[in-house]
């Protein structure tokens, strides 16, 4: 049996995974998103379904002062005596915390913050009781991997923060993972920074506190300079099957064009764990992975395929939706006109890092035809509804219905940076309906009401919204939004499609 990477296509980034029995759970980063962390429930290590989320309240997960890529950074999943731990950092609001519960699916607890410096937490539950915390932290020592003891109950510190590895000499080092195997404590982080140069190193030592000994086969995973649709490869955690193999997880990207440009953000891949004779692991192929490998030799589970419609006639979003930071009040409900997706707009615009009303899910494919349908009768001048392209307040593409000179107008728009383009075409009378064609190298935008009514607005090219352009550490959204100073027109999305054109595009 053959899986195809990545296992968690799109923006899922900085995966960490741990295994209760024969049940494997993982979670990743969610930057500016609401709610936060997804974490996702598998059988055999390459099929996952998405069972919750983390952070689900404005209180776990307060965002109002996250920019672009602020947020929620780096998350571990640890499981430990009939708990599930999940640590990780606001880096724009209480920093370092984790939280806890008994169902992985949650509810999760309150946070419980750790006074220590830095990003990228990570947990050891010890032998004796000892729990160890580690960061990535610019600290009094310099630049590196610190560690305290913590006291799991309460999250206070019960040493003082200590420098137990720097690195091997590469840039940025981030991620830490201390696990216990043989009796040996083994730190693996990433170095080079995510981009081009990631990578993965190990040391290993006696003493939780080191020294530590470097792999001298480090890095033990790398795709730099290696001519792969893969690359920036880093930020694995392992995991141990029932079965007695190693696995591990970690992120990648794969650019579609060159100069290289990535737009899908950094996505989930795994690969096998070997260990040499005298003990130090290997990620994949000495360092290396493919985009189709052998499986796990685990009893199959496939999970149900997901309707490509979301009619939006239950009680909640699906999972798969998010917010761009904290929703308002009043800015999105399934009850107030049932059977649709109400968005009420508010002064907040797709263009400010603020909390506009906007209902997002990832782009996952390379390939796949996006579609809703917008019934909206703006009533003020400016007032907008539509569906974005969306990889930041300055790099978006937009399809809107608009108010302009009193005329309901259909826009096309795009935002690059500074430039802005717009075009404009009169907008048929009732209901729309609102199309993307995406494609590797390009989205078509047109609007219709019927599969023979479609009027063609424009195109944009997938390069102009990547991370080499946009900057950050997301991926691109897409999102029905609604924009309006007065907020008094409701904007109501009947259905949203999304058809995956190609999946060998995964």
């Amino acid at each position: 049996m053959k899986f195809s990477n990545p296992i968690l296509p799109g923006f899922y980034p900085d995966p960490s995974i741990c295994r209760v029995g024969e049940d494997y759970y993982l979670v990743t980063s969610t930057f500016e998103y609401f709610p936060g962390v997804p974490i996702f429930h598998s059988k055999d290590l390459v099929n996952w379904k998405q069972i919750g989320h983390c952070l689900t309240s404005e209180k776990q997960l307060p965002l109002q002062n996250a920019g672009s890529s602020g947020g929620i950074y780096a998350p571990t999943l640890r499981y430990h005596e009939g708990w599930y731990y999940m640590t990780t950092t606001n880096v724009s609001g209480i920093g370092n915390f984790y939280v806890k519960s008994t169902d992985p699916a949650g509810p999760w607890s309150d946070p419980i913050p750790v006074a220590q410096q830095g990003i990228d937490p990570s947990l050891l539950f010890d032998d004796d009781g000892r729990v160890y915390f580690q960061t990535a932290c610019y600290g009094d020592e310099g630049e590196g991997i610190y560690q305290c003891e913590i006291d799991m109950a309460s999250g206070k510190k019960l040493t003082e923060s200590r420098l137990i590895w720097r690195g091997t000499g590469g840039a940025s080092p981030e991620a830490p993972h201390l696990y216990k195997i043989h009796g040996l404590y083994y730190l693996m982080i990433a170095e080079g920074g995510t981009e081009y140069g990631h990578m993965v190193t190990v040391s290993r030592s006696r003493h939780p506190y080191g020294p530590f000994e470097p792999c001298p086969h480090n890095p033990i995973l790398s795709h730099r300079s290696r001519r792969s649709p893969i690359h920036a490869t880093g930020h694995a955690d392992l995991v141990q099957a029932q079965d007695g193999t190693w696995w591990a997880v970690f992120l990648g990207i794969r650019p579609v064009s060159y100069p290289m440009r990535h737009h899908l953000g950094r996505e989930t891949y795994l690969a096998p764990v070997t260990w040499t004779a005298d003990g130090w692991p290997s990620i994949g192929f000495e360092g290396r992975v493919e985009q189709v490998m052998d499986s796990p030799q685990l009893p199959a589970c496939r999970w149900p395929a997901k309707p490509s419609r979301d009619d939006f006639d239950h009680a909640s979003l699906g999972l798969d939706w998010v917010f761009l930071r904290n929703p308002l009040p009043g800015s999105w409900s399934l009850q107030e006109h049932p059977g649709y997706l109400m968005l009420r707009g508010n002064p907040s615009s797709l263009n400010d890092a603020a909390s506009p009303a906007f209902v997002g899910r990832r782009l996952r494919h390379f390939s796949c035809n996006i579609s809703a349908a917008l019934d909206f009768e703006p009533a003020n001048e400016g007032e907008e509804a539509g569906i974005t392209v969306f990889m930041n307040e300055r790099y978006h593409y937009d399809l809107a219905v608009k108010l302009i000179n009193g005329e309901k107008t259909i826009v096309f728009r795009r935002t690059v940076g500074s430039l802005s383009v717009e075009q404009t075409s009169r907008c048929p009378e009732g209901p729309v309906v609102l199309r993307i064609e995406a494609m590797p190298e390009h989205f078509l935008f047109s609007v219709g009401q019927s599969s023979s009514e479609v009027m063609n607005m424009g195109s944009g090219e997938t390069h102009l919204l990547a991370t080499e352009v946009a900057g950050g550490f997301t991926g691109l959204m897409i999102a029905m939004y609604a924009f309006g100073d007065n907020g008094t027109t409701p904007a109501l999305f009947d259905w949203f499609d999304y058809e995956v054109i190609d999946s060998r595009a995964e």
